[in-house]
């Protein structure tokens, strides 16, 4: 079954479907090769060696999360999880396509991927998709709120982290019209946010009061939170590093060899020496964001995710006292607001044109630009928001966010026996990073996550394997392995 592909009548009873695969019998440790090292394959990599398992992280950066968790909206957001595809997306999407600064940017590419992809997002813009996608995204979000929360009691990492809520703050009365709605639409699935007045805002962030006269209300979580992603995963990898993970950080990813059942080996290659190696584990996990796909393709599978280009801005603040605690997002313009120490950062925008990093482009600098602005509007003279030209220090940053039709991340097998994916979390890779790393783990041990969410895989027939039942893992001996 694939994830997003389930009623909401399916998904209330998720806990009751057996999975089709055994738990292994170990009597020795099995190995794991994750290739990916951001929030997903990090997490996944703490709850495997939990396990007693063998760990292998591979990435092609110097160190962990520093390419799509490097600077992200920093905010752990179950209460705001809403899909991208819902029935009034469309018309959206083809309005914003000619501003800059819209926050969904659709660039169309000569590209098959996209086309497909934005094909099969169409599909879900209607309310029944919508309801079915929320139901999951918020099971999975609680789920993982819970799971981060245990691994921050038990390892004491500080990652900036402030439990003070979202806000979501708007600027135009209909919109804040239909934040009952939207309210509402989560208080079913559990999650308690409810819709503020103006001063019931203010109250909650004192720091808006420079810009009151153009809020006409909001909505409030208390129980979201916001840190440094990229903070919190480092230490999380050092932490793997100390309980025996092979950390393989400076290698390019370049190719999975299979023989049509199984995953034989990955091919990596030292960035700095230039060296090629082979890598052989009992089980592989694909963690690798948008570069999942290509990766994927080397042995011939091919999932429905795409990158979505995202920005963010990280400000010195001025005025320390004057910034805001609480994490906030802006409605007009679809952005998000978090507090690191003595920093702001603000992100957003969706733009869909492919695997581009740029940042010097006029696009690219438009849309910074656009945040940093924004800021200023806001919170008036709390950070330093001069360009590079004015003599600032904004640091700007891109990241490609690998986004599903759904928004349901990939989190289960593939078609081939020891290949797990866990990937496609868009904009929710921190709200999910703990949760997705734990449920994958419980996966592989046959154990069924506590939540109603729909795994990739789980309930499909894998090649290779007898029908409903997958062979177990055998462990490999240490000197078999590269």
């Amino acid at each position: 079954m694939l994830a997003g592909h389930i009623s909401r009548s399916d998904a209330q009873n998720f806990s009751l479907i057996p999975l089709h695969f055994e738990a292994a019998s170990f009597d020795t440790a099995i190995s794991f090769t994750i290739l990916g090292a951001g929030i997903i394959g990090v997490s996944t990599a703490w709850h495997l060696l939990e396990r007693g398992h063998e760990v292998t992280l591979v990435d092609r950066q110097s160190d962990a999360a520093l390419e799509t968790s490097f600077a992200n909206a920093a905010q752990i957001s179950v209460s705001y999880c809403e899909p991208w595809a819902n029935k009034d997306a469309p018309l959206k999407t083809l309005k914003w396509m000619f501003s800059d600064e819209s926050p969904l940017l659709f660039r169309p590419q000569l590209d098959w991927a996209q086309w497909r992809w934005g094909l099969q997002f169409l599909a879900q813009c209607n309310d029944a998709a919508f309801e079915r996608n929320v139901a999951q995204l918020v099971a999975l979000g609680s789920y993982s709120h819970n799971a981060l929360k245990a691994v921050v009691a038990a390892t004491g990492i500080d990652y900036h982290r402030l439990e003070r809520g979202i806000a979501h703050y708007y600027t135009d009365q209909k919109s804040f019209d239909g934040a009952a709605e939207a309210a509402a639409v989560m208080q079913r699935f559990g999650v308690k946010r409810r819709v503020v007045s103006r001063n019931e805002l203010l109250a909650i962030e004192p720091a808006l009061s420079a810009f009151a006269d153009r809020i006409v209300g909001g909505t409030y979580t208390q129980s979201d939170e916001s840190g440094d992603a990229r903070s919190f995963t480092q230490q999380l990898a050092a932490l793997c590093g100390q309980r025996g993970a092979r950390l393989m950080f400076g290698h390019d990813i370049e190719r999975l060899d299979s023989d049509g059942h199984e995953i034989r080996e990955v091919r990596v290659r030292d960035r700095q020496s230039g060296i090629a190696r082979v890598l052989k584990a009992d089980a592989f996990v694909v963690a690798c964001g948008s570069y999942t796909t290509p990766l994927l393709k080397t042995v011939g599978l091919s999932v429905p995710i795409y990158p979505g280009k995202g920005y963010s801005a990280t400000l010195p603040l001025l005025k320390p006292a004057q910034a805001p605690s609480v994490s906030m997002i802006d409605d007009q313009l679809k952005i998000a607001v978090s507090r690191l120490g003595n920093q702001l950062r603000v992100a957003g925008t969706i733009e869909l044109g492919g695997f581009d990093l740029t940042l010097d482009t006029p696009l690219a600098k438009k849309r910074c630009e656009m945040l940093v602005r924004r800021i200023e509007q806001v919170f008036p003279g709390v950070a330093d928001t001069r360009t590079p030209e004015q003599g600032g220090d904004p640091q700007f940053w891109c990241g490609l966010r690998p986004a599903t039709p759904t928004n349901i991340p990939l989190i289960g097998r593939l078609p081939l026996k020891n290949l797990w994916i866990n990937a496609g979390h868009g904009t929710l890779g921190w709200t999910h990073g703990a949760g997705s790393g734990l449920a994958l783990a419980e996966l592989i041990s046959g154990e069924r996550p506590a939540m109603a969410f729909g795994f990739h895989g789980i309930d499909a027939p894998v090649r290779s394997s007898r029908k409903g039942q997958t062979p177990h893992l055998q462990a490999t001996p240490p000197s078999q392995r590269a």
